[in-house]
C-alpha cells in the first residue's frame, strides 16, 4: 500500500489530451501519485514513464470503459497496490455526432448506442467498481466528472448560447446524463464526511475529441486547469461540492 501521505489519483483516458495534461500538472505541481488509465496499455505506460523519469510519482493501468472486466481489473490493481483511491477523474468521452464532414455517419441507432455506452454506461460501471476504494480515501474522496456546458437543461433552448445550432444531440444528451450520475454518486457518499463530487467543463479544447479542427480552442493544459483546481482543493474552489461549472463560473443544471 502506498504511504498515507500520498494522494492517489486515477484519471481515465490520461494518455493524451486533457487527461494527460491533468496528470502532468497533478504529478509535477502537486506531488500526487497519478495513475494513468488508458485503453492502450503501452500509451499509458509511456506517459507514466515520462513522469517517473522526471522524478514524479506515476503509474499506469489498462482501462477500457467499454469492458467490465477491464474496469474490474483496474480496480483490483489499484486495490492490491495502493489499498485506496483518493481522487477519481472520469476524463474519458467521445463526441461521435456528425458535426463536421470529416466525421463518419454511424446511423442513428449506432451513434446513440455508442455515445451512451462510452459516456454514460462506462462511467457508471467505473464508479461502481471504484466507490469501495474511494470510501477508503485519505482524508476524503473526490470524484470529478467531465462534461460540457452544453449539457445544461436550463440553457438547452437558449438561442443565444454559442453552440445552440451544433449537431451534437447524442453527445450532449449523454453528458446531461453524466451530470445526473454525478449528483446520484454524491448522494451515495452522504455517509462519508468530506466527500466531494463535482462536474467540470473544460470548454472548447483542441483535442482528438473534436478532431483538432477548431481554431481558437483552448490548449489541453488550459482545459485541465479547473480539473486540477478541483482535485487539489484550490482555495478558489474549496467550497464547491455538487457543482457544475468551469473557470468561468457555475452553470445552471
Amino acid at each position: 500500500m502506498g504511504p498515507n501521505s500520498e494522494t492517489i489519483v486515477l484519471i481515465t483516458g490520461a494518455n493524451k489530451g486533457i487527461g494527460r495534461s491533468t496528470a502532468i500538472a497533478l504529478a509535477r505541481d502537486h506531488g500526487y501519485t497519478v495513475i494513468i488509465g488508458s485503453r492502450d496499455p503501452s500509451a499509458g505506460k509511456k506517459v507514466a514513464s515520462e513522469l517517473v523519469s522526471q522524478g514524479h510519482k506515476a503509474d499506469s493501468v489498462q482501462l477500457d470503459v467499454l469492458s467490465d472486466s477491464s474496469i474490474a481489473g483496474a480496480a483490483k490493481y489499484v486495490e492490491d497496490k495502493y489499498g485506496r483511491l483518493d481522487v477519481l477523474i472520469a476524463n474519458h468521452g467521445q463526441f461521435l455526432d456528425k458535426w463536421s464532414p470529416h466525421i463518419p455517419d454511424l446511423g442513428t441507432r449506432e451513434l446513440w448506442t455508442q455515445s451512451m455506452a462510452i459516456n454514460v454506461v462506462g462511467t457508471a460501471v467505473l464508479v461502481e467498481h471504484f466507490l469501495p476504494l474511494l470510501r477508503k480515501a485519505k482524508p476524503a474522496p473526490k470524484i470529478i466528472f467531465l462534461t460540457t456546458s452544453m449539457a445544461s437543461l436550463a440553457n438547452a433552448l437558449d438561442k443565444s448560447q454559442m453552440y445552440y445550432n451544433l449537431n451534437g444531440a447524442s453527445y450532449i444528451t449523454s453528458k446531461t446524463a453524466v451530470n445526473m450520475l454525478a449528483l446520484q454518486t454524491l448522494k451515495r457518499l452522504d455517509d462519508v464526511p468530506g466527500a466531494k463530487v463535482n462536474v467540470a467543463c473544460p470548454g472548447l479544447v483542441n483535442t482528438d475529441l473534436v478532431h483538432k479542427m477548431l481554431p481558437g480552442a483552448k490548449t489541453p493544459e488550459q482545459g485541465a486547469d479547473y480539473i486540477v483546481k478541483l482535485a487539489t482543493d484550490d482555495a478558489l474552489v474549496r467550497h464547491k461540492n455538487g457543482t457544475f461549472g468551469s473557470t468561468e463560473g457555475a452553470y445552471p443544471w
